[in-house]
């Protein structure tokens, strides 16, 4: 067993044991919780009793939080525990109204994750115990919000990024429970501005996703308040991109937030996106809010009077109270948030919140967090009512059967025949309107003003509306609503996000990124069902020069193999279409890359019959050209195959027989690999349409896969492709292959170099 084969096997068992030491992490859970519900279509209020029990859960919660993050102090470490305390009160309203299929949610400030864990342990989703042990100290309890029964299966990343991701999967819920489906997505004070976020809202107003955004506005971002970082009212802005603004004084006022989601579940059924906003307390108008007020509202009249007289402030100052309180419920550090938002000396921020060196007894005994008889016999009373059973499972593994085509099906298509130059875009389009007519429901694409281009326009037709979402040049959020789309429900389903190649690299990329931390129930990360169709990759990009090129395609989706079940490169239009057939059939993240200028149908050996047939099935490596006696080969991957099957030709009538094989995508099997290498001991030589580097800057593409192979094997190798992309010409793809060594003389040579 080599060293390689070695590590990967002590990796593997590494995983095992960190999957086994994890009490939330596998295929399914059924949960059975305490039966707290609301139902905002059928209750024009919340009743006194319901908000008791509201109030009774937010404190079990927030002890569990703080219990965690005092676990984590021991350790000398720090949790956003500000942003968390003050998530729990609405995040416990949205689960009251969760129902895990047409109703679900996610939270955008995912940093926020201890009160997502406190929220779901107070029903009796979690544990407490291990919540409070376990948070950031293991696979399942992670730092960031991570799906975990009851919890949600959009993992939290980057700030900003689950907004369009939410929308996709609103969108995708109103595909399958019309008028009944509700995203509710939580979100803080720094993530709304994020382009993604923005794209986001206005590509909810555009689609009519039925989708709330609840704002956690508390005054503080990362590293201070919204006063020093950005000073920008969220409203005028978020309004603008067509959301309706639903302003209430406090997300801490259980009455008031409830009428507000009343009103958002009814403009939600009209296809209106709205944004819960709490505007807070001001101390103009007819109210005025000093500190006094503050302190009678939340019942800390001595706790807010010593803390002011510790900081020489008078308690009849007037200030602004934030509809969401950072640090909700610890006195302390939520005086601490108020008092920085309003300027005050003693103000201090609780984003990166901490317990070191605090009295957890003592925050734990607060007026605010202390349970009363009525709290304890109101969790009584619901635990002794009858169970909520909730199931939940775990996404299907990538391969699992998905959206298939028969062979009666695709037989009635015609494609390309040999000695027609036309570009692998003719099987595309053919394919991807075979699929939409075949299985009417389960196919969405996602457009950015070129499906003509892409060859998208035809499936995208036939998907049709509430299926198909034009999001004109908005790339990034378009393929991150991609995203949100495969998360809308059970059952299979196609969703296809196409643009240039070009786009990924440089805006669309943060959808592939999303993949890595989009941790499956089972605990592994990994791809969401979904075909990113990268267009026009490499240099075959017509006569656009740098501006639409896509040369490190090869190298970007090899980045994302861990996550992906297949990547495709097909090398004609007729192995596009066994492609792309091939991805609808499978479960999981794919990418696929076309070039768009025209190359030869490619043909068997020493017949003028196409290589490839409609109805064949996908493989990573199609035989091309094969001669006795052969101890040199040619590893073609993409556009470039049919110079290297004219190389071939050449080097047999030179007297070195030297086989041809077509790489289609990858991952390449294993086995593939060792016959390579042990089948051609004089030498491999590969060919690819896309950026290899050289010695200064590195080796990358499949150039670079076949080299760290080859180091073991002893087998000499040798690379054709693209080695300094800085200057090119505008001409055709011929010629500018030609200026970058990518030509059949080339391989010639680089195979007689072995």
């Amino acid at each position: 067993m080599t060293y390689e084969n070695k590590a990967l096997k002590a990796q593997a068992s590494r995983n095992q044991q960190l999957l086994d030491a994890s009490k939330y992490t596998g295929d399914s859970f059924s949960s059975s919780v305490l039966p707290f519900r609301l139902e905002p279509d059928n209750q024009d209020a919340l009743t006194p009793r319901q908000a008791l029990q509201l109030e009774a859960l937010q404190r079990q919660a927030a002890r569990t939080a703080i219990h965690a993050v005092a676990e984590l102090a021991k350790l000398n470490e720090v949790d956003h525990l500000g942003g968390g305390l003050d998530l729990i009160p609405s995040l416990l309203m949205t689960l009251a109204m969760t129902d895990y299929q047409a109703v679900e949610y996610t939270i955008e400030n995912a940093h926020a994750s201890i009160g997502y864990y406190g929220a779901l342990s107070a029903l009796g989703f979690l544990e407490p115990d291990h919540v409070a042990a376990k948070f950031r100290q293991s696979l399942d309890i992670a730092g960031h919000v991570a799906w975990v029964p009851g919890g949600t299966q959009l993992n939290g990343g980057r700030l900003g990024v689950m907004v369009p991701v939410a929308v996709g999967q609103a969108l995708g819920k109103r595909a399958r429970y019309g008028d009944d489906a509700w995203i509710l997505c939580h979100c803080g004070d720094a993530g709304w501005v994020s382009g993604q976020a923005l794209n986001g809202f206005n590509a909810a107003d555009l689609h009519r996703a039925p989708i709330t955004f609840v704002m956690q506005r508390n005054g503080i971002q990362l590293s201070g308040s919204n006063q020093h970082i950005m000073d920008k009212d969220p409203r005028k802005m978020v309004e603008a991109m067509g959301i309706t603004i639903l302003e209430i004084d406090s997300l801490h006022d259980a009455a008031d937030l409830f009428r507000a989601y009343r009103e958002a579940r009814l403009l939600a059924r009209r296809g209106r996106p709205s944004m819960i906003y709490p505007v807070g307390y001001h101390h103009v108008g007819p109210r005025p809010e000093t500190l006094t007020t503050f302190a009678v509202r939340y019942g800390i009249v001595d706790e807010v009077t010593a803390f002011a007289a510790r900081n020489q402030v008078a308690m009849d100052t007037g200030i602004w109270t934030p509809g969401a309180l950072m640090s909700f419920r610890d006195v302390e550090a939520m005086l601490e948030c108020l008092f920085l938002v309003n300027r005050l000396p003693g103000g201090k921020g609780h984003h990166d919140g901490h317990l070191k060196g605090r009295d957890v007894a003592a925050i734990l005994a607060n007026p605010m967090l202390m349970e009363t008889d009525a709290h304890r016999e109101v969790l009584a009373e619901l635990s002794q009512a009858k169970p909520r059973t909730v199931i939940t499972l775990a996404r299907p593994a990538p391969g699992t059967p998905n959206v298939l085509l028969d062979d009666q099906a695709v037989a009635e298509v015609k494609l390309p025949a040999p000695g027609e130059e036309v570009s692998a875009r003719a099987g595309v389009q053919p394919a991807y309107a075979l699929i939409a007519k075949n299985h009417p429901g389960k196919v969405f694409v996602v457009s950015c003003d070129l499906d003509p281009s892409t060859k998208l326009d035809k499936a995208a037709a036939l998907a049709g509306p509430g299926h198909h979402f034009e999001m004109s040049i908005q790339e990034q959020a378009s393929a991150l609503l991609a995203n949100g789309i495969a998360m809308a429900g059970e059952g299979p389903r196609f969703v296809v996000f196409s643009t240039f190649a070009a786009f990924f690299e440089g805006i669309a990329r943060e959808a592939m990124e999303l993949w890595r931390y989009q941790r499956n129930l089972n605990g592994i990360n990994e791809g969401l069902n979904v075909t990113f169709h990268m267009s026009h990759v490499g240099a075959c990009t017509g006569r656009d020069h740098f501006s639409g090129w896509s040369l490190d395609w090869i190298s970007m989706a090899m980045g994302y193999l861990p996550y992906l079940h297949r990547f495709y490169a097909p090398a004609d239009a007729r192995a596009a279409f066994v492609a792309i057939r091939d991805a609808a059939a499978h479960y999981g993240g794919h990418l696929i890359g076309i070039p768009r200028d025209n190359l030869p149908i490619l043909t068997k050996q020493g017949v003028n019959e196409p290589l490839w047939q409609a109805g064949d099935a996908w493989e990573s490596v199609t035989p091309y050209r094969k001669y006795e006696g052969a101890a040199r080969a040619i590893l073609a991957l993409g556009a470039p195959a049919h110079l290297a099957g004219k190389a071939a030709d050449e080097l047999y009538k030179r007297g070195q027989p030297t086989d041809v094989y077509i790489i289609n995508g990858l991952p390449i099997d294993p086995e593939h690999l060792c016959r390579f290498f042990s089948k051609y001991p004089d030498g491999l030589v590969t060919v690819e349409d896309g950026l290899i580097g050289n010695r200064s800057v590195g080796l990358r593409g499949f150039a670079g896969l076949i080299a760290a192979n080859a180091g073991g094997m002893r087998v000499p190798v040798a690379h054709v492709g693209i080695v300094d992309p800085r200057i090119a010409p505008s001409e055709g793809h011929y010629e500018v292959w030609e200026h970058f060594g990518i030509t059949q003389g080339a391989i010639v040579a680089a195979v007689e170099s072995l």
